[in-house]
């Protein structure tokens, strides 16, 4: 039976996203609707795959609930004539999850426990996105034939992006977006430090206004 992680050493704890390359000027952002809360949904699966082991859940979700977290800026904090826009959001959930390694289940959970979950958006061509994972924002939990605890972004943020595209309703596409990771436990477990990648597409709808669509623009 493959341990659950393969180590990989070297592995920086660098963002899987750059919203402007060093030089280069950044495109400007909007997003709208201004002020608008919105939900961030899975659709298909979200995957961890670390090493020969892949790690699925059919369910994940980032929502409103209080306070600022999930509500996009009012204008004009809506813009920015040279990057990105970022706000606050709540850790999202998982569930549904199985892996790929007979008699091993895995249970995964999120925190903000060391810092804010945010989102930033990226107008340009394409327009991109990304999450950016607190430190320990991630926690894995096996168990069955293997118990293990695998932390996610152990020693700081972690950005993990992909494609965004406008549409109705809009969405965000990561793929294979690099994700270091740490690993305890017992027999089959790895120890130290680790990788991983994450990949999932995420659904935006308004829930303001639900007959409104969550864009990126110039």
């Amino acid at each position: 039976m493959p341990k659950l992680l393969i180590p990989l050493a070297g592995l920086a704890a660098a963002s899987a996203l750059a919203f402007g390359g060093a030089g280069t000027q950044a495109a400007s952002t909007t997003v709208l609707p201004a002020g608008h809360a919105f939900a961030a949904k899975l659709t298909g699966k979200a995957t961890f795959v670390a090493g020969s082991t892949t790690m699925t859940c059919t369910v994940s979700a980032s929502v409103p609930t209080s306070g600022a977290n999930n509500v996009l800026p009012a204008a004009p904090g809506n813009h920015n004539d040279a990057g990105s826009v970022s706000v606050p959001v709540n850790p999202p959930s998982f569930s549904g999850c199985t892996t790929s390694i007979f008699g091993v289940n895995v249970t995964i959970t999120s925190n903000a426990a060391n810092g804010p979950w945010t989102l930033s958006l990226q107008n340009g061509a394409p327009a991109t996105g990304g999450f950016t994972i607190p430190k320990g924002g991630v926690v894995l939990k096996t168990s069955g034939l293997a118990s293990c605890t695998i932390t996610a972004s152990p020693t700081g943020p972690t950005t993990v992006g992909g494609n965004w595209t406008n549409g109705a309703p809009s969405s965000l596409a990561i793929a294979n977006a690099p994700v270091p990771a740490t690993a305890t436990g017992g027999f089959l477990c790895p120890t130290g430090n680790q990788s991983a990648t994450f990949s999932a597409t995420y659904q935006l709808t308004d829930t303001t206004d639900p007959a409104q669509q969550i864009t990126v623009t110039g």
